[in-house]
């Protein structure tokens, strides 16, 4: 067993489902679509497309959901054939006035929707985990979001890093994500993209699978 190199990197993808204002969520069709999509352009070596859920649009609500998802990452994660540090999460949300993508480097321990979340839950100035302290506090991803936004523009993408992931859903998870993959010594990534009328389904897909590649190979 020893003989086969770098271990392989493992990334597990989310999108979400439609919310109130967008009716089509184009993170769920990238999610969705991510395998078939990979199998027939081909990964690279140590390169491992994970699971591949469509979570719902809402926070507190849809937590039990959210844990299950993470949790199933680490299911054999101390086996031979998989290490931990290999684990990465990517979660796609929609940001429906965008124009380009965004690699989010930080979310923020606030939960302010600005309308209710699909199960009608519309917190203002709430800390999102209480024990973390306050709404101010923010937890930052340990993936060098500088290196990958860098990388894919170099690929020919529109690509921005971003310091404000919003106050909603999109925040949400990604907060509760960060501190799922600090407390289990995995990694974890918000990327932010556009409506389909802005840059179309093809080149979203070609985006998240080079971020796959791009990921792997800044943590191999």
């Amino acid at each position: 067993m020893g003989s086969e190199g770098p271990a392989a990197v493992t990334i597990h993808v989310t999108g979400f489902k439609k919310f109130h204002g967008v009716s089509e969520n184009p993170t769920e069709t990238i999610v969705s679509n991510l395998k078939e999509y990979t199998e027939k352009k081909g990964l690279p070596k140590g390169v491992i497309l994970g699971s591949c859920s469509v979570l719902e649009t809402a926070g507190q609500g849809a937590l039990p959901q959210l844990y299950q998802t993470l949790q199933s990452a680490l299911t054999g994660k101390d086996s031979e054939s998989s290490c931990s540090g290999r684990i990465i999460w990517v979660h796609f949300g929609v940001n429906s006035g965008a124009s380009r993508f965004a690699v989010e480097r930080q979310a923020a321990n606030e939960a302010t929707f600005r309308c209710p979340d699909e199960m009608g839950w519309k917190p203002q100035k709430v800390p999102i985990i209480p024990a973390d302290g306050g709404i101010s506090r923010v937890r930052e991803t340990s993936l060098p979001v500088e290196e990958i936004t860098k990388a894919l523009a170099k690929k020919g993408f529109e690509v921005m890093t971003s310091d404000d992931a919003g106050r909603f859903v999109c925040n949400y998870v990604y907060y509760h994500s960060l501190r799922f993959a600090e407390q289990n010594g995995i990694k974890s990534l918000f990327v932010h993209v556009p409506l389909f009328l802005t840059i179309d389904e093809e080149t979203q897909m070609k985006f998240a699978a080079s971020l796959l590649v791009v990921l792997a190979s800044l943590c191999q």
